[in-house]
């Protein structure tokens, strides 16, 4: 009798105290971060495959849009004079040589109207890829030009080889015919000499300035369609210019130099809506120019039509939470192990593991043939159903695995909400963690430490 009571008291060895099992426990954790890193590592290289069908596509299609103009060009005349000695009659003249230069001259007034239609997703494999045509229409005037301000005289000015230009990109995702009309009469823009950076250079043919403009007023009307993707960009080159940008786009961002109008702006569901007044006092450049124009690109203003989040930024910040998911899963046996003294073997651990890093390949998987959403509820029930199941095996009854199954569904749930929240993400993430370590040490209160 005496001896069996000292069987019964005999003291556990350290491998079957609790302090080795969450050593082991913590140990296997860290194991699991390397198929975990392994897993994000796929996820980017997919991502990475996603952008390079990108590039193909913006290149087919259509990249950024910026627009520089429209711009009065008018050719002047200088003249260099100098000495000529003869040497054999040592007799001095003076000769004058004429150079052609160019005058540049914005608008006194320039308004834009956009319309943006975002286009069918365009399919390169599983890869899809947003874009859009936008149908661009600008109006205004060129008013009395200040010739005074260039150092220039109506003499030097050759008035009939004037002409209207424009400085934009993706000549070859124009989709319509480009002409402009002044005043009364129609031009064509024809493509230029490509300059040194991104803009590529269209121009009228040559006109006589002062026949279509007898009351120093010329007035333009002209519409471009592109195929773009990414943005839409203006500089603001008229002494007062407004833009007007109207999209179905659910998720514009507005960038540049110039905010847009507060009161007139509008983003929902169904598109947005946004207006800019630029005034020359606005910005530190001038209405005319000689030789050569300036860059202007700190100027740029307009929108950036993006994906707020894309499935492979979601199933990334969705992979991030692993060691999280992990962690709490091992945690939630290990307190059931204390509370209930079932012992689970730290192979059944591995085998939990592994399912909870099977939840990401399967995300990743399905969402590249459907949605974030739809993937997400298949991978996180079919993981949820099958550690469930697998606890009926270990725990030996139905009260702890259904407890455990509807704890990785809350967890899972509650990752899913972080994923989808930009702004309140941190802060919710904050107050769901804290509610979880206090749920935690309310279940462990009772466990005697010293005793395990």
């Amino acid at each position: 009798m005496e001896h069996s009571e000292d069987q019964h008291n005999e003291p556990k060895s350290f491998f079957q105290s609790n302090t080795a099992k969450m050593v082991m426990v913590g140990f296997l954790t860290l194991v699991l971060l390397i198929p975990l890193f392994f897993v994000q590592d796929l996820i980017k290289e997919r991502s990475q495959r996603k952008s390079e069908m990108v590039d193909e596509v913006t290149q087919l299609w259509g990249k950024d849009i910026l627009f520089y103009g429209p711009i009065l060009r008018v050719p002047y005349t200088t003249f260099e004079t100098y000495n000529v000695t003869n040497p054999k009659t040592n007799v001095t003249t003076i000769q004058r040589k004429a150079t052609t230069e160019y005058a540049y001259f914005f608008p006194n007034a320039l308004q834009n109207t956009s319309k943006v239609k975002k286009n069918e997703s365009l399919k390169r494999g599983i890869f899809n890829h947003v874009v859009f045509t936008a149908d661009l229409t600008f109006k205004g005037e060129f008013s009395t030009l200040n010739l005074a301000k260039l150092g220039l005289t109506e003499e030097q000015m050759q008035w009939d080889k004037a002409a209207i230009m424009v400085k934009t990109t993706n000549l070859k995702s124009i989709k319509s015919e480009l002409k402009i009309q002044l005043n009364a009469r129609k031009f064509n823009f024809e493509p230029q000499n490509s300059e040194k950076n991104e803009y590529s250079v269209l121009a009228t043919n040559a006109f006589n300035y002062k026949e279509i403009n007898p009351t120093g007023k010329l007035a333009f009307d002209f519409r471009i369609t592109y195929n773009g993707s990414n943005s839409l960009k203006f500089i603001p080159i008229g002494k007062t210019t407004t833009v007007s940008v109207t999209s179905d786009w659910e998720s514009p961002s507005f960038e540049g130099s110039f905010a847009a109008n507060d009161t007139t702006k509008t983003v929902n569901q169904q598109g947005f809506h946004a207006d800019w007044k630029i005034l020359d006092i606005n910005r530190t450049f001038l209405q005319q120019y000689t030789k050569e124009l300036p860059e202007l690109d700190d100027y740029l203003f307009g929108v950036k039509l993006i994906q707020t989040v894309d499935e492979y930024q979601q199933n990334e910040r969705a992979s991030k939470y692993g060691f999280l998911m992990i962690g709490l899963t091992f945690l939630i046996f290990f307190l059931i192990q204390s509370i209930s003294k079932i012992n689970i073997h730290i192979f059944q651990y591995s085998m939990i593991g592994l399912a909870l890093i099977m939840f990401y390949t399967l995300l990743i998987s399905i969402t590249e043939h459907s949605s974030f959403s739809f993937a997400y509820a298949i991978a996180g029930s079919s993981v949820v159903g099958l550690i469930t199941l697998y606890s009926v095996s270990i725990l030996k009854n139905k009260k702890f695995p259904l407890f455990i199954g509807i704890a990785l569904a809350i967890l899972y749930t509650f990752i899913y909400v972080i994923i989808q929240m930009e702004d309140y993400a941190l802060l919710v993430g904050s107050i769901g963690l804290f509610a979880i370590l206090a749920g935690v040490m309310y279940c462990s209160r009772k466990i005697d430490w010293h005793t395990s």
